[in-house]
């Protein structure tokens, strides 16, 4: 396999000097590229140099109406990848997936658990398959699957003897929707190519997608090894870390490009370029997005357990989405012991959706309490919401077609209660300390009632489950397509 030619005529060194590294510039200057193009020019004080009275200062320029845009800019091109009937990448929408963390040989856990996640929303399931015994068992779980009409995607994950894994159960390779290749481990010497070269065939002849995934954590030695040879003879050699970046972007690209000359089609293959920490993250991204137009899975690899992993993924993941990179995501969350490896496709979800890129459940707006909300009442309601509408979600979604818009505001006390409630599709404003006992209800930005009493909650859900039947019902859906009237 190649190793250390430049895959987009670049010498290392001209990446190095880029990725991952933020110009430093003095505070009051303002991004390069803004000035002397009619945008405004933001200065910002010092203690140094600290700015005039505001008496008599000049009127604040108005911003360009471009810089109060909020999303991303534009969502980068990329090359659509059929996974099944999943589409991912071109125009489609930025996919949610999953893996399993059963032994795959264990059929009845492992159908248990993709069922699970397929519930839970994940649109595709990676499932290990690193022995005879569990490619054997992967199209005996794609038939129970199926049966139980679950009919969500199934990825190989291989590492090391995937080539021959899927030589010896052909029917294991057919059975899967795609192929996860590590170029890290794939094989090793003579062998790397060759064996390589067996799992792209058994894509092509069964027409199935590929992600070629690297990791940094079982990077291609020899490659790294040359980089890094090249990176020690220049008269400013980069840090190491550059170094290991640019190596497994290569690894990335490189295989890519062999795939290809092996015969298999640019629309059959997806990337991925994992690391652990966030700024690398966002670095390899960045610049793999400049250099090649395939589509890419996202995810921060070892993100950890509990919060540190969501907000770890969360950070990473979010920035790289805002520049309109990623066409599918998998957060890779450590579960708490005994916890629920769905978690993982929820945060997914709750990432694109809380930046506005898809809707999945309604959101529940609350806040987060202080010294006027002494009552404990707003945060049982919210958590009571939140729960039902995740009880309700399967019904709604055959029911109620777009229900997943839906937005609650759950208030607990007068400063923000009433405006956010107007704000939401429907909300309620607790009183707080000191407050008159009362909760007055807001729909569609309009005061509708009052209540009052211990029986709050309950009247209040029964509010939210009248509301979606009222918007979203077979009644609004009819009036929707009512054409307008001449």
């Amino acid at each position: 396999m190649k190793t250390a030619a430049a895959v987009d005529g670049q010498a290392p060194d001209a990446y190095l000097r880029r990725a991952g590294v933020a110009e430093e510039r003095p505070r009051g200057v303002d991004k390069p590229g803004l000035a002397g193009k009619g945008q405004m020019v933001m200065t910002l004080d010092t203690p140094a140099s600290p700015g005039p009275d505001l008496a008599g200062c000049a009127p604040v320029p108005v911003v360009p109406d471009q810089l109060l845009e909020a999303g991303p800019a534009f969502r980068r091109p990329t090359v659509a990848v059929p996974v099944g009937h999943v589409l991912v990448g071109g125009d489609a929408p930025v996919v949610v997936q999953s893996m399993t963390n059963t032994d795959t040989a264990d059929i009845e856990a492992t159908v248990r658990q993709v069922a699970a996640l397929s519930r839970a929303g994940s649109e595709i399931v990676r499932i290990t398959v690193d022995r005879d015994e569990s490619a054997a068992a992967v199209p005996r779980i794609k038939e129970r699957l199926l049966r139980q009409g679950i009919t969500t995607p199934l990825v190989g994950d291989f590492h090391y003897i995937g080539h021959k894994l899927l030589a010896d159960h052909p029917a294991c390779a057919e059975a899967l929707d795609k192929y996860r290749i590590n170029p890290g481990n794939v094989g090793f010497g003579a062998k790397k190519d060759r064996q390589f070269t067996a799992i792209v065939e058994t894509a092509i002849k069964h027409d199935k997608a590929v992600r070629i995934g690297a990791n940094w954590g079982s990077l291609d030695q020899e490659l790294l090894t040359a980089l890094m040879d090249e990176n020690a003879k220049l008269p400013k050699p980069a840090e190491a870390r550059a170094v290991t970046r640019e190596a497994l972007i290569r690894s990335a690209l490189l295989s890519a490009q062999l795939a290809e000359e092996i015969g298999l089609a640019r629309n059959r293959i997806i990337l991925s370029a994992k690391v652990s920490a966030v700024q690398d993250l966002i670095a390899v991204y960045t610049e793999l997005s400049r250099r090649a137009d395939y589509a890419l899975h996202l995810g921060l690899t070892e993100a950890g357990m509990g919060s540190k992993g969501i907000v770890a993924s969360t950070a990473a993941m979010g920035y790289v989405l805002q520049q309109g990179i990623g066409d599918t995501i998998r957060v890779s969350l450590t579960p708490e012991p005994g916890g629920d490896r769905t978690r993982e496709v929820q945060v997914g979800q709750e990432i694109l959706q809380t930046m506005g890129l898809r809707t999945f459940v309604p959101l529940v707006a609350a806040c987060p309490g202080c010294g006027r909300t002494t009552s404990t009442t707003f945060q049982e309601l919210a958590q009571g919401v939140q729960d039902m509408i995740r009880e309700r979600m399967p019904e709604w979604k055959k029911l109620y077609p777009g229900v997943e818009t839906l937005n609650v505001a759950v208030m607990g006390c007068i400063v923000n209660g009433p405006g956010e409630s107007k704000h939401a599709d429907i909300g309620i404003s607790l009183p707080g300390t000191g407050e008159v006992p009362s909760a007055p209800i807001y729909m569609d930005g309009k005061k509708v009632g009052t209540l009052r009493g211990p029986n709050l909650q309950a009247e209040f859900r029964k509010m939210v489950e009248e509301y979606v039947a009222k918007r979203f019902g077979v009644a609004a859906q009819a009036e929707v397509a009512k054409p307008a009237a001449e």
